[in-house]
């Protein structure tokens, strides 16, 4: 048996959520933000919450309150989270109810998770990952073997990253709970709609995932059951599927009510298997009295009337607020370092970024490096990871499967416990299965903690066009990702900018794509010598957001107001050189080096000292990032402009085409560029 004060605890919370359910819905017109209420899922989710240590991690779901207040989050602090509040613990009122994120010394951790459903499944497992491949390396606290518990409905776990998920889970042995809490709805939908099977069944199909069954509206099966699968995954390191049947007390949300498309029958079934009035009869049974009972009752609900008074009075967030914690303090904000050491050959880029890797690994038992191919057999289709799992082993350098949204999701969770990610997405236009966890996790992770959760992981992308590639492997996809706020984007075109930046963005704190292009990496392109240069030495550190001028131009022609500038990155910097020796010291040339953060003060004074600008971008020009740049330019330097702001860029269909004729027609080249050129400088 449980015990008894054990039992008591669970009641006052059961007591306390739904207190918590009935003035949130007395209250609508002030809970006027969407939530959702733990009532029918009380038990099995107080018997997680209970039970974690503050070593442990957990990633709930929207309607894990109860699990909260098991762990012993009040409801006032969930409530300023709900009123969207100043002291909001989790995000200072920027996200929902029951969206936690929470990195105390007493609590288990709770990295951010999104509303998206089924979403958390991939950090969660790479919470997981992370802790075992720290274990593998002897990098854990001594004594402490922490579990992830991952919630979630169950339908959610029809989504395609849930199998990504269990398919990693199982195939490296992970020590992660999936708690899935199974009330046979989802919104309107029945389970019967949803699904062939349930998540229990589902689960049969991993290899290598226990499974178990409990009735979650049972508090003492529920946490005696969820003690066996803690001690299971805590002793064996390996996962566990723990299905829990439970009853939906409450509205899908306060925004999609129960009235509205569930029948009385329906909801007559369900309040059959309400935990609370379980737990009631069970305690009576064991000789608490009902006087006691009753007092337990009245507390909970005069607590929780007491804390939503306060928290409705609480502050507001400060509206100036708004832009903080978008990215975590850059750990890289200086140039460091010998960048043209003497006594070396020049490099080609995939050499200069291999090493780079391979001095972090070096230095930093906490950097793993993962993605398809890059194991020990091809090093990547690139060779750009060649020799690092012979020299690092299996456990840090790693073939993933092809799964793109583990690759790119899996860095919150490995971020999230200390382990510092390296990560390769094959070619760009693979990255689309990437990009939910892009959107909802990594970009939003540490504006949504306030800071307490930024990613700090570099997400490799070779990119770009050259010799026939197809459809498939040469697209550009820079001005998509830079619609997304809360990641840097990095784009290289030489040796040494690969190295400095590489380091940079390991050192940054922050997600960072390194965009590569994979017609640079070899100096292969005629006319891309140059972005074969000396490697600079190990301790080079080369700050995100710093552009450099590439090509000067002269003083005299600058004077006579006979020059321009050209703005580009990637490719187009050795497009612009080859153009700009037709109008020999005319051309300034300036490489980006680093879309975002933007070096927009750079920009300026080039486009102010010419008063004509040119930029060159490889990508479909239509709606792209140049055409915007273009538009900041000519806002921002109007009056200094002596003709429109000039743009270049491939021609606007949907494909790279396979055939090297008709690739060739698509994309710029110098003589194009060298064309556009002629029209500024004489416009």
């Amino acid at each position: 048996m449980v015990k008894k004060d054990i039992l008591l605890e669970a009641y006052m919370h059961m007591c306390e959520a739904r207190a918590m359910a009935d003035i949130y819905d007395i209250n609508r017109p002030i809970c006027k933000y969407v939530h959702s209420t733990s009532r029918g899922h009380e038990a099995i989710q107080l018997a997680v919450g209970m039970q974690l240590q503050p070593y442990d991690y957990c990633s709930p779901y929207y309607r894990d309150e109860s699990m909260l207040l098991g762990m012993g989050l009040s409801p006032y602090e969930l409530m300023l989270q709900l009123l969207g509040k100043a002291e909001d613990p989790f995000s200072g009122g920027r996200t929902y109810y029951a969206h936690p994120s929470l990195n105390r010394d007493d609590f288990p951790k709770i990295p951010h998770q999104s509303s998206a459903t089924g979403m958390q499944a991939i950090p969660a497992t790479g919470m997981a990952h992370g802790i075992a491949y720290k274990e593998s390396q002897r990098l854990n606290k001594k004594g402490e073997y922490p579990v992830v518990v991952c919630s979630f409905g169950d339908g959610s776990i029809t989504e395609g990253e849930v199998a990504e998920a269990f398919q990693m889970a199982v195939l490296k042995q992970l020590p992660i709970i999936y708690l899935v809490q199974d009330n046979d709805w989802g919104i309107s939908a029945s389970g019967d709609e949803m699904r062939a099977m349930d998540a229990y069944e589902y689960a049969a199909g991993f290899k290598g995932l226990k499974r178990m069954r409990l009735n979650g509206s049972d508090f003492v099966e529920s946490y005696k059951g969820f003690a066996e699968a803690i001690d299971y995954v805590r002793n064996n390191r390996k996962p566990i599927l723990v299905h829990a049947k439970v009853p939906l007390l409450g509205h899908h949300t306060s925004g999609v009510r129960k009235e509205w498309y569930r029948t009385d029958d329906d909801l007559t079934t369900h309040s059959k298997d309400d935990p609370h009035p379980k737990l009631k009869k069970l305690l009576l049974e064991i000789g608490v009295s009902e006087d006691e009972l009753l007092e337990i009752e009245k507390d909970a609900t005069y607590k929780v009337e007491q804390q939503f008074k306060q928290a409705v009075e609480s502050e507001d967030p400060d509206p100036s607020t708004v832009e903080e914690h978008i990215f975590a303090p850059s750990g890289a904000t200086e140039e460091l370092g010998n960048r043209i050491p003497e006594g070396k050959e020049p490099s080609v880029m995939v050499d200069a970024a291999l090493h780079a890797v391979d001095e972090l690994m070096t230095k930093h038992p906490e950097c793993m490096f993962y993605g398809q191919d890059v194991g020990a057999r091809l090093g990547g289709v690139f060779r750009e990871a060649a020799t690092l799992a012979v020299k690092y082993g299996n456990d840090r350098v790693f073939n993933t499967p092809i799964q793109e949204a583990y690759i790119v999701g899996s860095t919150v969770g490995m971020s999230a416990v200390g382990v510092k990610p390296i990560v390769e997405i094959q070619f760009a236009d693979y990255v689309w299965t990437g990009v939910n966890q892009l959107v909802c996790e990594i970009t939003k992770s540490s504006y949504l903690t306030m800071g307490k959760y930024p990613v700090s992981a570099i997400i490799r992308i070779p990119i770009g066009a050259y010799g026939g590639g197809g459809p498939y492997h040469s697209g550009s996809i820079e001005s998509t990702l830079l619609t997304l706020k809360g990641i840097k984007i990095a784009y290289p075109s030489n040796a040494a900018d690969m190295k400095g930046l590489m380091k940079a963005a390991y050192y940054d704190g922050n997600p960072v794509i390194m965009l590569e292009h994979k017609g640079l990496y070899w100096s292969k392109n005629p006319g891309t010598e140059l972005a074969r240069c000396i490697e600079p030495d190990e301790d080079y550190i080369l700050p995100l957001g710093k552009a450099n001028t590439v090509l000067q131009a002269s003083d005299e022609a600058m004077e006579n107001g006979e020059s321009c500038c050209i703005i580009t990155w990637g490719m187009g910097v050795y497009w612009s050189l080859a153009a700009a020796k037709r109008f020999e010291g005319r051309v300034e040339v300036v490489d980006l080096r680093t879309l975002q953060p933007l070096d927009e003060e750079y920009i300026q004074a080039a486009v102010k000292r010419h008063g004509k600008c040119l930029i060159v971008t490889e990508e479909a020009l239509l709606n792209s990032f140049a055409e915007s740049l273009a538009g900041r330019i000519s806002q921002d330097c109007f009056k200094y402009l002596d003709a429109p702001v000039f743009t270049i860029g491939a021609r606007n269909i949907p494909a790279v085409p396979l055939n090297m004729g008709l690739e060739a027609e698509m994309l710029p080249n110098a003589d194009k560029v060298a064309v556009k050129l002629e029209a500024l400088l004489n416009y």
